[in-house]
């Protein structure tokens, strides 16, 4: 099925930045350098002038108190994304950084060869609704994927939605799609210039225009169609009052709507809202015979869930409680009259298939018992649960019957990640992308009789697979506890301790690291480069203790897992400290912010991406608040202690030597708010005692990475090479 969104706070980037597949809001990883001579990498690098005049920045006289502390914070006024003073810092911080890319010698090239191995076709697995295929498709450039249809997979596309029409920049992105059960009409969410906020349109398949019917104020939620085709559920948060600041405001008191079509929004139904808890937000479904609306209550990114349902079959019925505390994860699967599927990971912490009759929901019935492997998706079709599991980060998949008796486990081509498997349980044949770090996606056709699979859609590719190799290790942590790590790079790599490295890591919200492919990536190990990709503790890849682990009073073991990433790659020789990049988003932008702070001899270079870097106030802005169930509150006097202790912006120490480091944010980023970036940057071009460069890039018309159009993307990447090849001496003019 077609995701209409992810309901993650973080979900966008989790890798880098770079989603591969055009529709879907998948957790793929990034587009980060084939035949360029292998000892390039080691050759002397011509590099950009290093003298730079940085932009002066005001500092303040702002103390805070926690719990008796007193805390500084000369960079407050760097929060105010839209006062004239802060406009015209952010203009003096880009023309420095961008004065300074554009120097670098071979950016031409990085530049030139990012587009040509960029311009391969993307296919997202169809989505088979009523008598129709829906499909997002990307020629290779364009800004957007486009969304077809097809009556039959044998049938010409029919253009339905080419979102490249709506903004000559690109950047407005279709963030969410839903078709309604018939396949005759189809939901859409668009949004601009990479905001969280969402409108939702309707377009009628067939003719390719749209209704009249419009919501808007959407956030972390897509649509519900009912069975009759005739409205959708969503959820909403009321509209910003005059002067609120939209990308920076908090949002509470989250709120489910019923959409009739042919009408005002003003005339949408309230079906639930919790007056009292402002944190709830909730989802939509309904079961796939049209019985029951199904409402999972979320409160902050910790996967734990309330569900509540409705029988739509009486109409007037009541909303009831079927698990009324935050718990465990539920994740609705499907159902068989009264009988409703879940994943949970109750007593399970690497998850499970239960049961629960609404007639007698104190039981629960177990179907796909917990494995050692992590299961992390269950889909009904064909009358069979696809599930796939995560064995060491990399998918595998198996099929049960309706007992939970294993029936199949599917061949997938190799080590890597396969995602989609959705469908109908009518359906007797499923869809799904696999990849790895050097295979773009490609579409794959299982037949759910047979369990054969069969390419639907492969991209003809610019460069030879076979000229690079992925390997897995473990390496030990500081507490002892094994950490997986991917390493890829061309064949033959000399362990000399001289390659150039990119070492990624995220390890937070439950998310896991999995391979696939990043035409940046390929561009770096083309020039003789490794990359290095971290499973660390805070992520998804062992199940919820494994999360839990990297956890509020605990988040330090995730920076231990990434400097013992970085030691062990130094000790084996894969690398050294003067050729060593670090680099993360989101999440991994304050793990790369944390790391450098409290180990800044340890890395050559480091690009922290739109982070969380002010631990104290994050909470204070947009949705911040729901990262209290993985961070702690500094209004917690032990979390604060834990907080205070790691907190990038608050750990910086004049005087220090500070890695090459270049931030990167964005003006219209409205969930970790450029102002963390702003501040974390100002503080260390104030405190660096070396000769390294600190930059800030700042984009405009950017937000934390979803929908970023190809162009901005290309770009985006262009400058991340070129700095990292120019301080890390990596020769991209050969």
């Amino acid at each position: 099925m077609f995701a209409s969104i992810a309901r993650h706070p973080f979900r966008f980037l989790t890798l880098g930045g770079f989603l591969s597949v055009g529709l879907l809001v998948w957790a793929l990883p990034p587009e980060t350098g084939a035949q360029a001579a292998a000892q390039s990498a080691n050759a002397p690098a011509k590099k950009a002038d290093p003298k730079l005049m940085y932009p002066p920045t005001k500092t303040v006289d702002q103390v805070d108190v926690y719990h008796g502390e007193q805390v500084k914070d000369p960079y407050r006024w760097l929060e105010s994304l839209d006062s004239e003073e802060t406009r015209q810092w952010v203009q003096a911080q880009n023309k420095v950084t961008f004065g300074y890319l554009e120097q670098i010698p071979g950016r031409d090239k990085i530049k030139q060869r990012l587009t040509d191995l960029w311009n391969y076709e993307k296919y997202s697995p169809p989505q088979h609704e009523g008598g129709r295929y829906f499909y997002s498709y990307n020629s290779g450039l364009q800004n957007q994927s486009v969304l077809y249809t097809l009556t039959s997979l044998d049938a010409p596309p029919q253009l339905l939605l080419d979102p490249n029409t709506l903004a000559k920049d690109g950047t407005v992105a279709l963030s969410g799609v839903g078709v309604s059960h018939d396949g005759n009409l189809l939901a859409y969410g668009l949004s601009a210039a990479g905001s969280d906020w969402q409108e939702w349109r309707v377009r009628d398949v067939a003719t390719g225009k749209d209704l009249a019917d419009i919501v808007k104020w959407i956030k972390f939620s897509g649509v519900a169609w009912t069975k009759d085709n005739k409205g959708f559920y969503y959820g909403r948060f009321d509209e910003p009052k005059a002067g609120a600041k939209s990308l920076e405001d908090l949002n509470f008191f989250h709120k489910l709507y019923h959409h009739k079509l042919g009408t005002d929004q003003s005339q949408d139904t309230l079906v639930y809202e919790d007056k009292v808890h402002k944190e709830w937000q909730f989802v939509p479904a309904v079961t796939d015979d049209g019985k029951y609306l199904i409402i999972t209550v979320a409160k902050g990114t910790d996967d734990k869930y309330r569900i509540l349902y409705q029988d739509l079959s009486k109409p007037g019925s009541k909303i009831v409680e079927l698990v009324d505390n935050f718990d465990a994860e539920y994740t609705f699967v499907d159902n068989d009259g009264p009988v409703l599927y879940f994943k949970t990971d109750l007593k399970a912490p690497k998850n499970k298939l239960i049961a629960i009759d609404i007639r007698k929901p104190a039981e629960r019935r177990e179907l796909i018992a917990e494995s050692a492997d992590t299961l992390q998706h269950v889909s009904l079709v064909n009358n069979l649960f696809v599930a796939t599991y995560l064995h060491n980060a990399t998918t595998q998949v198996k099929v049960f019957d309706k007992t939970g008796k294993q029936v199949k486990e599917v061949t997938l081509p190799g080590l890597g990640t396969s995602m989609g498997f959705g469908g109908r349980r009518n359906h007797k044949e499923t869809y799904y992308a696999f990849t790895s770090y050097n295979i773009p996606p490609t579409i794959y056709r299982l037949d759910l009789t047979t369990f054969e699979s069969k390419v639907w859609k492969q991209p003809q590719l610019k460069f030879n697979p076979q000229d690079f190799e992925t390997k897995q290790v473990f390496y030990p942590s500081k507490d002892g506890t094994k950490i997986s790590m991917f390493l890829t790079h061309r064949k033959g790599l000399t362990q000399s301790g001289q390659n150039p490295t990119y070492l990624y890591g995220y390890g937070g919200f439950n998310i896991p690291i999995v391979p696939g492919f990043s035409v940046a990536d390929l561009v770096w190990m083309e020039h003789g480069g490794v990359i290095a990709y971290a499973n660390l503790r805070g992520g998804g890849e062992y199940g919820e203790e494994w999360h839990r682990a990297g956890t509020k009073l605990r988040k330090q073991n995730v920076f231990n897992d990434f400097i013992s990433a970085a030691e062990w790659l130094i000790q084996n020789k894969y690398t050294s400290t003067p050729k060593l990049s670090i680099a993360g988003g989101s999440n991994g932008g304050l793990l790369v912010g944390a790391c450098i702070t409290q180990r800044p001899d340890l890395f050559g270079a480091a690009i922290p991406a739109v982070g969380v870097m002010d631990m104290l106030r994050f909470h204070k802005f947009t949705i911040g608040w729901e990262w209290i169930d993985d961070y702690g509150s500094s209004d917690n006097a032990e979390e604060f202690k834990a907080l205070r202790a790691y907190s990038p912006y608050h750990n910086i120490k004049p005087g220090t030597k500070y890695p090459a480091t270049m931030v990167t944010t964005a003006d219209h980023d409205d969930r970790v708010v450029p102002g963390h970036s702003f501040k974390f940057a100002a503080a260390l071009q104030a405190a660096q005692a070396g000769p390294a460069p600190t930059l800030i890039r700042i984009d405009v018309r950017a937000g934390h990475g979803a929908g970023k159009p190809t162009s901005k993307r290309i770009d985006e990447a262009t400058d991340r090479l070129s700095f990292l090849g120019n301080v890390l001496g990596v020769d991209f003019t050969k």
